[in-house]
């Protein structure tokens, strides 16, 4: 019953937002509700997980988003990401646009949590797409498919690196194997993927939308990749410096804290905003502005995000996790496929890839001995299930539709139909590589 509970609100959520026209914050937070008393959660309970789903959303999203369109927006106005794409066409040329985009997601994804990476590439994408007159689903999903399989492959990304703490296994070794199975997951589910998307239309948010500059008005090239990538370099840095063991307490206090996402997104902004803005005659005022559009341009989006956190937190406090993992113990499947169809129908219920990943790791952990399977393989197993299906649930899913401004209909399309291609590809990875090195 509560998993076809969860069915209900999901397919009642679809038609409020794609039939009814309900704004999707006020159809989010009206299922959420809903969800929370048909799910048996106490009536003076609901509201309370309703405000801490959207608070934990917002707390660990909010800055990050905010400075994230901030910078963005200054990297649109100032020419900076006009530039960038002008040198990424000149290297590689028009026809390979879109393989030099994914190259870019995946070293920008390695470091950065997907939230980030996802507000610095946008601007890129969307700049280089009103530039070049390409479609900006056929360019911009393989870069994020190549952000999302860092995401939910590799360490330091959160899920992945609780999962290899858990699972004993070696963060080195995880790495590898994670890239071996990444590269042909992202060639498959981006740009391959990617050829059946081309009629797909997409009017992309206009903030990100800035006049087209000749040579002389644009910031140089070292300038435009520099603060650009500073929020990648910077995070880069703090995940190294772990490594050099230094004793020292200051110091450790301070990368620490220098390290922090929130941050280094906000050095990113000070430094871009002397960097693109007053080191080239712009005035602050002028700089000011540019925020506070960027920030009206994504309110509705941030209450959206926030929405999707209620609707998550109500399924997790309803229990529907336990739930979920009680029934597919009893079934007979080999651990590493038990391991990702765990965190997939979690993921697909819940809608949280960090949740699905950490409740299925709970689950399988006393497989991993008892049947000597080895621990990196179901990091990787479990990382790519927790992937699979995004949709009305996650809040990764309404980022991506308003976003690129698209139709519920063509968000499953693309994005959720990518995510779903990352997932079962992943998996298939995990099992040929089990072959030789489980």
């Amino acid at each position: 019953m509560a998993l076809l509970t969860i069915l209900i609100c999901i397919v009642l959520l679809v038609l409020l937002v794609s039939w009814a026209k309900v704004n999707p914050f006020l159809a989010l937070l009206l299922v959420s509700v809903i969800a929370g008393l048909a799910l048996g959660i106490p009536l003076d309970k609901v509201s309370a997980s309703v405000q801490k789903g959207m608070g934990d959303t917002m707390g660990s999203l909010l800055i990050i988003i905010c400075l994230g369109a901030m910078l963005g927006k200054l990297i649109a106005t100032s020419g900076a990401a006009q530039k960038i794409a002008d040198v990424l066409v000149k290297t590689g040329g028009e026809k390979n646009i879109q393989w030099a985009l994914v190259l870019a997601g995946f070293i920008v994804g390695i470091p950065l949590f997907y939230g980030i990476g996802f507000v610095l590439v946008v601007p890129l994408i969307f700049s280089i797409s009103y530039k070049y007159k390409i479609n900006a689903v056929y360019i911009g999903l393989p870069m994020l498919a190549a952000l999302s399989v860092t995401h939910g492959f590799l360490p330091p990304h959160p899920s992945p690196t609780a999962l290899v703490k858990l699972f004993h296994a070696d963060m080195g070794m995880t790495l590898v194997y994670g890239i071996i199975i990444a590269i042909p997951t992202i060639i498959l589910a981006g740009p391959l993927y990617a050829r059946t998307l081309k009629n797909i239309k997409s009017e992309p948010l206009a903030t990100f939308r800035a006049a087209e500059l000749s040579t002389a008005e644009m910031p140089n090239a070292f300038n435009s990749f520099f603060t650009a990538l500073l929020p990648v370099i910077l995070l880069m840095l703090a995940a190294a410096y772990p490594h050099l063991n230094i004793k020292d307490e200051f110091t450790n206090k301070l990368v620490a804290f220098v390290g922090d996402p929130a941050i280094v997104m906000l050095i990113a902004l000070i430094f871009g905003t002397f960097s693109l803005g007053i080191a080239r005659g712009k005035k602050m005022s002028a700089l000011s502005d540019v925020y506070v559009d960027a920030l009206k341009d994504i309110a509705v989006i941030l209450l959206i995000i926030a929405a999707s956190g209620a609707f998550k937190q109500v399924l997790i406090d309803s229990g529907v996790s336990s739930i979920i993992a009680d029934q597919i113990q009893t079934l007979n499947i080999p651990p590493l496929i038990m391991g990702w169809l765990i965190a997939a129908i979690i993921r697909i219920s819940l809608g949280s890839s960090t949740v699905a990943g950490l409740t299925a790791a709970a689950i399988v952990a006393p497989m991993i001995s008892k049947y000597h399977i080895n621990p990196n393989l179901m990091v990787l197993s479990i990382g790519a299930g927790s992937l699979v299906l995004s949709h009305v649930n996650d809040s990764g899913f309404w980022l991506y539709k308003e976003y690129f401004n698209l139709s519920i209909k063509d968000t499953l399309r693309s994005w959720t139909m990518m995510e779903t291609l990352v997932a079962v590809i992943g998996l298939v990875g995990v099992l040929v590589l089990n072959v030789f090195v489980g």
